[in-house]
């Protein structure tokens, strides 16, 4: 049995109470098993051998989850902010396609088989009897967003999922008036995870399928949303929208933030415009199969209240979830002392670690190293410094750049800061500054470096001031390191 265990039991458990969409006129838990069983006899007698999707947050993503897991074929999300012919590139890589598109991106696919109508066409299909999925069958192939190298595609099996699920998520833990809005991209771990975990639960899933601060705040309000998933840079944006003001929105109990580093500054403030709203960290990776470390509300809460060991650990991305193990390594595989920077290693029945093509990376123990730098403290919270490939080599000495980025971001004048490192013959690598300044202000280069020379070591200190408009992110929040590192050159 596959994921798809997880709709059989939410739609025994609650039938006819809505599953997807807005309060009236959504799909129910009993619709949408109608239309996951009809889709795996459509996707059965197309001859299918993987399923695509192609298209914006809506209901279209969790009915392919599980027909496709009914069907017994593995299903790829792709992001359709990729060109035509990357998009094609993918697609071509993956085993007899059935591809479901939006209208808007039907065109970049019009080799393959394809729906531009799924709920329909699979409303209508008769069902039949499907072969399912086993535990060990791959359910999700994703590819990386390919943020530093060309990107990889990421095998999440049956096991992986459900030992995510089962092991972080109550069975129908929440109320009949629960609902959750969704703003993560569906071809992100979050978005898939988001599928499973809620549906489970019993919790009602909203959609905003083109992201505004203003239109989030609407739906959250007219809608009576109980929880939200959002990346950085929408928290970051909504609250800019609310410009100091408390949120309207009376029915939100909690905020779920994770896909990049939040700074500091945006937290706070976010904090402040949602004073009864519960705030979650959720730490993952793709090739853990979501959410593998939680700061949780009462972490924020005490941090609000100023506890200083609090403040401190709202830096973190919280503790382990139940049946993840986490260690932080040097570069000789020796697990190193709390406090102590290294490589964070990961190990949990959800972890796959397994790629396309490649196989899987696992050590012989079953750890998986995750390529971020960190360090856990004495109580097993998880402090996440960054990429390994993101580290700055100035004079032999390894320097984060966050660690810079949040004494920037606490700079009057700065709206938001990237730090990299650029090549030099004297030192390795120079520390660039890029900070796009708060509307109105002009902030001197020798300012911003003596605010950072105040606060830290002088090796710290940037060498290099330089201003721009914007910087560039995935949709996701990812800081596009290698596209600003090409802007400078």
């Amino acid at each position: 049995m596959g994921i798809e265990l997880i709709l059989d039991m939410a739609g025994d458990a609650h039938g006819e109470r809505i599953a997807l969409g807005g309060r009236d006129g959504g799909l129910s838990f009993a619709g949408l098993c109608r239309v996951a069983d009809g889709g795996a006899a459509v996707l059965g007698a197309a001859g299918a051998g993987s399923v695509v999707h192609i298209g914006l947050n809506g209901p279209v993503l969790p009915s392919l989850v599980f027909a496709a897991a009914k069907a017994g074929l593995p299903l790829t999300p792709i992001n359709y902010r990729l060109s035509a012919q990357r998009i094609a590139s993918l697609v071509g890589e993956l085993d007899r396609p059935y591809v479901v598109a939006d209208r808007a991106f039907a065109g970049q696919v019009s080799a393959h088989a394809r729906s531009e109508d799924w709920i329909g066409s699979a409303s209508a299909a008769e069902p039949a009897p499907a072969p399912g999925a086993a535990d060990d069958d791959p359910a999700v192939v994703l590819f990386t967003s390919g943020t530093t190298a060309r990107p990889k595609g990421v095998v999440l099996r049956h096991a992986h999922l459900l030992s995510y699920v089962l092991e972080t998520v109550e069975f129908g833990a929440a109320d009949e008036d629960d609902a959750v809005l969704v703003s993560v991209p569906p071809y992100h771990i979050a978005g898939v995870g988001s599928v499973l975990s809620n549906l489970y639960a019993g919790r009602r899933m909203a959609y905003l399928p083109d992201f505004t601060p203003r239109g989030w705040l609407d739906l959250v309000r007219d809608d009576a949303v109980t929880h939200a998933m959002v990346v950085p840079t929408m928290l970051a944006r909504i609250v800019d929208e609310l410009a100091g003001a408390e949120a309207d929105v009376p029915s939100l109990r909690s905020i779920a933030y994770g896909g990049a580093r939040m700074p500091p500054t945006v937290l706070r403030a976010a904090l402040a415009a949602f004073p009864r709203t519960d705030f979650v960290n959720a730490y993952g990776l793709t090739e853990t199969s979501s959410t593998i470390a939680v700061l949780g509300p009462e972490d924020h809460r005490a941090a609000l209240a100023g506890d200083p060991v609090a403040v401190e650990r709202l830096g973190s991305v919280g503790r382990m979830v139940p049946g993840v193990e986490c260690a932080v390594r040097d570069g000789d595989g020796r697990r190193l002392a709390p406090g102590e920077v290294g490589e964070i290693w990961v190990r949990g029945a959800q972890v796959s670690g397994e790629y396309r093509g490649t196989g899987s990376v696992l050590d012989a123990d079953g750890w998986f190293p995750t390529r971020d730098r960190g360090r856990l403290d004495g109580d097993g919270y998880l402090f996440v410094h960054g990429r390994a490939d993101d580290t700055i080599i100035r004079g032999g000495e390894n320097i984060a750049p966050a660690e810079i980025e949040d004494v920037l971001a606490e700079h009057p004048a700065v709206h938001q800061v990237a730090v990299l490192g650029m090549p030099d013959d004297e030192w390795g690598e120079r520390i660039v500054a890029v900070v796009v300044p708060v509307a109105g202000a002009a902030p001197e280069p020798d300012d911003v470096r003596a605010f950072v020379r105040a606060r830290l070591r002088s090796s710290r200190t940037p060498d290099d001031v330089v201003f721009q408009a914007d910087l560039p992110y995935t949709p996701t929040g990812k800081l596009l390191r290698r596209e600003l590192a090409r802007r400078l050159t």
